[in-house]
């Protein structure tokens, strides 16, 4: 898949994860630039986030369905078409912002399985990935996972945002998103191959086809999951903090057990959850388990629509929105995601070093900086959207808003943008021109709602 200040950071599909400074994964539109916009019903229209509206395609036939598309008809989803898929904005049962209210209250569960998933092997994997990354893969404990960013080696710009997870020493999980597919697929083939001829032994990618991806997320979701969890696995969840994964086996009613899960603990919610990778026969059958088991009163399943509120409360990115190709990580406040040790020779060897490393550098102190930052604004009265125009004080336009919307958690018109550099302070006031009025804006830290990921402690279960 946006929250995060340690080392370690895990997001969903998505990251999504930009977390109060994190980001996920969404669908580009960079991407899917060729979709054509789909006129859903005016209800559904009016509840849908404008992030989730604008990538409605009005091709059904060409979209894919995830292994879940049939459950989630039973269940009374109204469906739209997201990043090459058919998937729910939201189902019958909750609006969208009843289902924001209860994640953040008790726990949903999302189907994320439009993300594409990869296993890369060899030797050499990790030296790989740290050429198309900017990340500290070298000290990535096993089952730890960390927020990064593919690079366009001219540019530095951000061809698609990723979570990687060390599973073992020549072995790591990667999580992209949907709408980059192709785009993904088309930078992985010309960087990879242009590896292994330069490199011995061969680094090799294998896309987990069909394999289910569920996000439980919500401060019951380490109750719910546990109390699935087969007992000889031994496992107490308490000890699994966020951004760290590991291979657990669930029980069906029926006594028998699935096939291991890997359960990634973190989200693009910014509360305590658990994006859980299923074998591709097991999908349907784990995602009704962990609804039965917890039942209707502590478990929903969640559509798009909720999830974009609830990803823009937490300061995550959606990419194609928030971020792009043509933006670094450090315009989009991101520069965190450069591992201290890639930024000084050997090692700051990346691709678009050259242009990222002197960013980090604020001209003050010498360095290049940058020109426009991402910020969060609080805005005063209506809602500022995509593509909202930025002034300053004197009416200048300095900037544009890129994900906006009401926050059903503060009560208050929250958004995202990108402002001219010197004007991103945390007080900073500024205005958005909203139906051709300017509306007061507050340059704000995000995350806008506290993050409660699971770090030790009381648990939030």
């Amino acid at each position: 898949m946006s929250a995060i200040r340690s080392s370690v950071r895990v997001a969903t599909p998505l990251l999504r994860a930009c977390r109060p400074n994190a980001i996920y994964r969404g669908s580009t539109g960079v991407c899917v630039s060729t979709a054509r916009l789909q006129r859903l019903p005016s209800k559904l229209a009016q509840s849908t986030p404008a992030a989730v509206r604008c990538y409605a395609s009005s091709n059904d036939q060409a979209n894919s369905k995830t292994g879940l598309y049939d459950l989630h008809l039973a269940k009374g989803a109204k469906m739209v078409s997201f990043g090459g898929y058919m998937m729910p904005v939201q189902y019958s049962d909750l609006g969208v912002g009843e289902s924001h209210k209860w994640t953040r209250e008790k726990a949903s569960l999302f189907d994320v399985s439009h993300m594409v998933q990869y296993h890369f092997t060899g030797p050499g994997a990790t030296a790989f990935l740290e050429k198309i990354t900017p990340a500290d893969l070298q000290a990535l404990p096993p089952h730890q996972s960390t927020l990064s960013a593919l690079l366009h080696p001219e540019t530095g710009g951000i061809v698609d945002d990723t979570i990687i997870t060390r599973l073992d020493e020549n072995k790591f999980y990667v999580v992209t998103n949907a709408g980059c597919r192709e785009k993904d697929a088309a930078f992985f083939t010309a960087n990879l191959d242009a590896w292994n001829n330069a490199n011995q032994p061969r680094v090799d990618k294998i896309e987990l086809k069909n394999q289910g991806l569920v996000a439980l997320q919500g401060p019951l979701s380490a109750e719910i999951l546990q109390g699935v969890l087969a007992p000889s696995d031994d496992v107490d969840l308490k000890s699994l903090y966020f951004g760290s994964s590991k291979y657990l086996t669930l029980r069906f009613a029926s006594g028998e057990t699935s096939k291991p899960v890997l359960a990634s603990r973190g989200g693009y919610t910014g509360e305590d959850g658990f994006e859980i990778s299923i074998a591709p026969e097991d999908t349907v059958a784990v995602t009704e388990l962990l609804l039965t088991a917890a039942g209707p009163d502590k478990l929903r399943l969640a559509g798009l629509g909720a999830r974009d509120s609830l990803r823009l409360e937490a300061g995550m990115c959606l990419y194609g929105h928030d971020l792009d190709d043509s933006t670094t990580p450090v315009e989009g406040a991101l520069g965190w995601i450069v591992g201290k040790s890639r930024r000084s020779p050997p090692r700051n060897d990346f691709n678009g070093a050259e242009v990222i490393l002197p960013q980090l550098i604020p001209k003050s102190k010498g360095g290049k900086g940058v020109t426009r930052r991402r910020v969060g604004l609080l805005v005063e009265g209506a809602p500022a959207r995509e593509g909202a125009q930025i002034v300053d004080a004197e009416g200048q336009a300095i900037g544009v808003v890129t994900s906006g919307c009401p926050s059903p958690t503060l009560k208050k018109n929250i958004a995202m943008g990108y402002v001219k550099d010197g004007q991103h302070k945390s007080g900073t006031e500024l205005g958005v021109v909203v139906r051709g009025k300017t509306r007061k804006a507050t340059v704000t830290k995000m995350p806008f709602v506290p993050s409660k990921y699971w770090k030790g402690g009381v648990s939030p279960a």
